[in-house]
């Protein structure tokens, strides 16, 4: 589990908050939010998306939500958690490097509150063509037995549908309603094909998540492959 934390982590945070080059001829993605952002710029990198462009990354703690705009969300975040976010980035604080991007991504494990105010935050994110904006939603794969699986056969695991559990169905179903379909990446649909249960391996039976919310190298490289191919993202 330390390992396959770190996969998650490592790479995304050597990108926290580095410039764009303008001697880059790359363009500019900026890539912002918690562990889900780091496992969509996972996905990226095991898709070569590297290639065609520079990423940057920035870290918004998913115990402190992403939220842009007025209204004052300290009652929303846990009072334990509060010393934290006080000192965590921030979408206004991202702001200067959003506006440099030519394509800036949100991807979090939303919090209900943070995405029922998206509306909002959409808006003062003051996003201008040519630049684009995707949203990706929350992905869950529902609790994992690791041991029950060492023992079943791969035609097996290819059938295995895991159901999804907790607030999932409600925040993407928020989303849904919230986001134009050019701006919101429901990755849940994409790669679960249902709200309601998920399948667990790859078609070359490898295990996508290592805790029913974090992807597997395997994962990342099927996930970002799935995503790419279908919009919003296969225009990128």
């Amino acid at each position: 589990m330390t390992k396959s934390g770190e996969y998650v982590r490592q790479r995304f945070m050597e990108q926290l908050k580095k410039p764009f080059s303008s001697d880059d001829k790359r363009k500019k993605m900026l890539v912002i939010g918690d562990s889900h952002a780091q496992d969509f710029y996972n996905a990226m990198l095991e898709n070569k998306l590297n290639q065609r462009y520079q990423i940057s990354a920035r870290r918004i703690p998913a115990i402190c939500g992403l939220y842009l705009g007025s209204d004052n969300i300290d009652g929303l975040i846990e009072k334990q958690h509060a010393p934290i976010c006080q000192k965590a980035d921030t979408l206004t604080a991202a702001m200067s490097q959003i506006q440099r991007a030519d394509v800036v991504v949100i991807a979090a494990n939303w919090k209900l509150w943070s995405a029922q105010r998206l509306s909002t935050t959409v808006k003062n994110l003051k996003i201008k063509a040519p630049q684009k904006l995707f949203v990706v939603g929350r992905k869950n794969f529902g609790k994992l037995n690791l041991r029950k699986y060492l023992r079943m056969s791969a035609d097996s695991l290819k059938q295995l549908r895991n159901p999804v559990q907790g607030a999932q169905q409600e925040i993407n179903r928020i989303m849904k309603q919230t986001l134009p379909t050019a701006v919101f990446v429901d990755i849940q649909a994409l790669i679960c094909r249902s709200e309601d249960h998920c399948q667990l391996f790859t078609p070359q039976v490898r295990l996508i998540s290592y805790d029913g919310g974090h992807l597997t190298p395997d994962g990342a490289r099927y996930v970002g492959g799935v995503l790419l191919q279908h919009p919003p993202l296969n225009q990128l």
